[in-house]
C-alpha cells in the first residue's frame, strides 16, 4: 500500500511538472486545451494521493500505538510514528492548497481576468512543494516501516 501511495505521489509530481511545461509552451488553442486537460486530471490524482497517504499514515500511527499498548511494549514506538508524520501534515495539506490554487487561478487566465504571470509563479509554487511533501513522504514512510518491523520483531510476530 506505502509504495502505490508514494508511486502516485511521485506521477503526480511528474504530471504537475509536465502540466507547467505544457503551459509554457503553449502556443495554440489546441496547446491550452492539453495543458488545461492534463493539469485538471493531475490536480485529482495529486489531491488524492496525498489525502490517501495522510489517512494510511493516521491509521499506520493507531495500528503501532495499539500494538505497542497490547505487547507491553514502549509507547516510544507510536510518538515517532506521530513524530515523522507531522510533516506530512503541514507539507501536505500546502501541497494540497497550492495545488488548487494553481489550478483555480488558471480558469482565471483562461478567461483573461488574471495574468498568466500569478497562475506561472503558483505552477512553480505547486511543483516545489510537491516536492517538498513526497521527500518527507518518502521519510515517514520508510521510517513508519522500519518502526512496525522493529515493533513486530519485539512482539515475536
Amino acid at each position: 500500500m506505502a509504495a502505490a501511495l508514494l508511486t502516485g505521489t511521485a506521477l503526480s509530481v511528474l504530471g504537475l511538472a509536465a502540466s507547467v511545461v505544457l503551459g509554457h509552451l503553449a502556443a495554440a488553442e489546441a496547446d491550452i486545451s492539453r495543458h488545461v486537460s492534463l493539469a485538471m486530471f493531475v490536480t485529482m490524482i495529486t489531491l488524492l494521493s496525498h489525502s490517501m497517504l495522510m489517512f494510511y499514515m493516521i491509521g499506520k500511527g493507531k495500528a503501532v500505538r495499539d500494538a505497542a499498548a497490547e505487547g507491553g511494549l514502549s509507547p516510544t514506538f507510536a510518538a515517532e510514528v506521530s513524530r515523522v508524520r507531522r510533516p506530512i501534515f503541514s507539507l501536505g495539506m500546502l501541497a494540497i492548497a497550492l495545488t488548487i490554487v494553481a489550478a483555480v487561478i488558471g480558469a482565471g487566465v483562461d478567461t483573461q481576468v488574471l495574468p498568466s504571470g500569478v497562475h506561472a509563479l503558483l505552477g512553480y509554487a505547486a511543483v516545489a512543494s510537491n516536492v517538498a511533501a513526497l521527500r518527507v513522504e518518502y521519510i515517514a514512510l520508510a521510517t513508519s516501516a522500519r518502526i512496525v518491523d522493529e515493533v513486530n520483531r519485539r512482539l515475536g510476530a
